[in-house]
Parts: structure tokens; sequence; C-alpha cells
């Protein structure tokens, strides 16, 4: 019997990662665990494997705007997350996406960066990220490296980049796990003016994948309808267990396992 299909819809303008760790289907995977539906729309192809990344391409501007014209002509759109853009063009494709759908929230995760080290965007993309993109998003997920690079301080701490960052976007969720910490700290800003900590224990290994997993649970949580603070935790929540019971299919870096383990 065919039933109507009552899950929220969350679009993602992501990269595409061929070892299957990142990126859209990294997204698909952590919206699908919350109950939601991905819409994906590829931003960009990757050379990469659980080592590290050595190339990618970023696709037309045409081609991501018709992908995402043809989601929101055909289905109702209760979130966006957007993933790795690769280049200045692309950010500024997905800033005329939003603008096709401006009371969407947006969940921006600002991929600059791989876990292995290797660029996943050209050099001026953090800086117009935050002065084009980020006062479009709900929330910005940058991790601590990434949040250096879009403030510009090499070496600041979450809560410097966080002074820099917030001249530009409502609400930030910087994540821990990239310092010598024992636990994770990751540090939650609000639009509201308040701050807030939430610690976690931290595991080893390196994982690859785990920042798209946050933020595509965290759109998938705001697609529900729960309310930031306490989305975040549910994201940040379901992430760490991700974590806890991933696997290691190739030479690299630990790779998320997003459903639960039967």
């Amino acid at each position: 019997m065919n039933r109507h299909n009552s899950r929220p819809i969350v679009m993602c303008l992501s990269g595409h990662d061929p070892i299957g760790g990142a990126g859209l289907q990294a997204d698909i995977e952590a919206i699908a665990a919350q109950q939601c539906h991905a819409a994906p729309a590829i931003t960009a192809l990757t050379i990469q494997d659980t080592v590290n990344v050595s190339d990618f391409r970023v696709l037309d501007h045409d081609w991501i705007v018709a992908q995402a014209r043809t989601i929101l002509n055909d289905v109702p759109v209760a979130a966006i997350k957007l993933g790795m853009l690769g280049s200045s063009a692309m950010v500024r494709t997905a800033c005329e996406v939003i603008h096709m759908t401006p009371d969407t929230p947006v969940v921006c995760d600002p991929v600059l960066r791989a876990e292995g080290g290797g660029s996943l965007g050209e050099d001026d993309v953090g800086y117009v990220l935050r002065e084009e993109l980020l006062p479009l998003a709900f929330v910005v997920t940058p991790n601590l490296p990434e949040a250096r690079i879009m403030a510009e301080l090499p070496e600041g701490t979450a809560d410097e980049c966080a002074d820099v960052l917030l001249k530009h976007c409502r609400n930030l969720l910087i994540t821990g796990g990239h310092g010598p910490e024992n636990e994770l700290h990751n540090r939650l800003y609000l639009a509201d003016g308040s701050r807030h900590t939430i610690i976690q224990q931290r595991l080893p290994g390196k994982y690859h994948g785990s920042g798209c997993t946050l933020a595509s649970a965290l759109a998938g949580r705001l697609a529900l309808g729960e309310e930031l603070g306490s989305a975040v935790r549910s994201a940040l929540d379901y992430t760490w267990r991700t974590l806890r019971d991933a696997e290691t299919p190739g030479r690299g870096q630990y790779i998320p396992r997003r459903f639960p383990i039967r």
C-alpha cells in the first residue's frame, strides 16, 4: 500500500565522497537516522579515500541551481544543509539557492579541509563564506581549524574566533577534538548572547565524516521542529555514538556508523 511521505525533507548541497565516509552519503545517512528524508544536490566531485583527499572539481553553477530549483518546486523543504562548496563562485551559488526559500533554516558546515589535511576549497573560500554566506545561515558548525580560517586567526581560541564570526552569523557551534584536550569541548554561541560548552568523552583515533554527520543530524533535528539548543545536543549525542561504533574499512581513518548496530 502506498503511504503519504510525512518525513520532513532536508535539502543538501554537498560534495560527493567516493569512499562514502563524508559528503552526500554521510548527509543522507545521518538525515535518515533522524527520521527525515534527504534531497541532495551535488556541488562538487572529489578524489579521496579514508586517508586523504587528492583532488576535487566544483560543478557548474547552472546545474546546482537547476537541481535546487527542481527540488524546491516539487517538495516542501524543512531545512537546508550546506557542506563542501569548494569555490567562491559556489558559495555565491549557495547564497542564490538560499534566497529561493529565505524562511528555511540553513545549517552551514564550512568544509574547508579534509581530516587528513588536504584542501577542499580555493584559498579565498573562507573569506567569502564569512562575508556572504554566514549572514544567511541559521547556524554555522565549523571545527576549530575551520573557524580559524574564516576568522583569519591562525592561532585563535574558539572564543576569539567566535568574537569575529558572530559579527557575521546568528548562531555558531565550534566543535572540539582538534586540540590537546582530553575531553571534547563543543562551544555553542547563540544569538541571544549566551554561550554554552557541551563536553563529551574524547574517543581515540581520527574520523572521516564526523563534521558532515553532525551538521546533517542537526539539520534533521531542526527540520523536525526541535529548538536549536536541544537540537545541537541531540545531534552531538548522535554523532558521538556514530564515532563510538565507527568502522575501519580502509587504510586510513574511521568511518562513522550512522545506523545502530543490530
